[in-house]
């Protein structure tokens, strides 16, 4: 018996018939140890090309998991996902980290669960207050971020032109860290970046601006970087008020008269 399957209008026929089959299959597999199907990738996200596959997560309950493992194909990948797998959130750094983000704006397929898969899709590619500040102060990413941009500038100022550039390409993925942790959300993979900013605008950062900046600084545009931290220093003002602390802030104001260089190229 075919499931109820919500499936994106975005599909094209040959799509939609694929996960029907996908559903039937493990539906009859697995019975009610399948909990549900979320659509990934591309396909997901109504970005695909003639070259993308189907990224489909099987929600299966736990001990239904342990004897499944994930099958790849030219057309379908069907990537297992334990109940608990997906209730667990990967804190930053760790080694599976980088998996939430798969989940952002991920269409649910199906949900047998109440709803309750639905709100566990969502919750892997937000951010609590206390995950962001650990992203932004306990892990680094605005100190960082500070200190790539921090050497892009000194490099500028010494006259070493391939060293600024270098510095300034390397603290692109700091500072996208940053901006998407104070709103609350997982960095996009690289793919999605310019997709998830047009379509899930970030506050406080305009699409075309950002991304205008993001491309300036791999290009070793010194002004972007100096044009960066402004914007950097007011959001993380909102932030810190937000929040009821000064942490952020604090974490800013701890580089003293360093940050004389961020206002004017003869400083510091």
């Amino acid at each position: 018996m075919t499931p109820d399957l919500v499936l994106p209008a975005w599909l094209t026929p040959a799509q939609r018939a694929a996960l029907v089959a996908l559903a039937d299959r493990n539906l009859a597999d697995h019975g009610d140890d399948l909990l549900g199907l979320v659509l990934s990738g591309s396909a997901g996200r109504n970005c695909a090309t003639e070259h993308s596959d189907l990224d489909v997560m099987v929600v299966l309950t736990d001990a239904a998991a342990a004897l499944r493992s994930t099958v790849h194909s030219p057309e379908v990948d069907e990537i297992v996902d334990s109940w608990t797998d997906l209730l667990t959130l990967a804190p930053f750094g760790s080694e599976h980290w980088w998996y939430r983000w798969s989940y952002a704006w991920a269409p649910v397929l199906l949900d047998r669960t109440g709803g309750e898969l639905a709100a566990a899709v969502r919750r892997q590619a937000e951010l609590s207050p206390e995950e962001a500040d650990a992203v932004l102060i306990d892990r680094d990413r605005l100190d960082g971020w500070i200190n790539f941009a921090y050497r892009a500038l000194t490099n500028d100022r010494d006259g070493r032109a391939l060293e600024a550039r270098l510095d300034a390409a390397e603290s692109v993925p700091w500072l996208l860290d940053v901006v998407f942790a104070i709103v609350g959300r997982v960095r996009p993979y690289n793919k999605y970046l310019p997709w998830e900013l047009r379509t899930h605008p970030v506050d406080g950062w305009p699409t075309d601006e950002l991304l205008g900046l993001v491309q300036r600084s791999l290009d070793g545009d010194i002004t972007a970087v100096r044009d960066t931290f402004l914007r950097v220093r007011s959001a993380c003002a909102a932030y810190d008020e937000q929040r009821g602390h000064t942490r952020t802030t604090d974490m800013i104001a701890g580089w003293g008269d360093e940050l004389d260089l961020f206002a004017s190229p003869g400083g510091g």
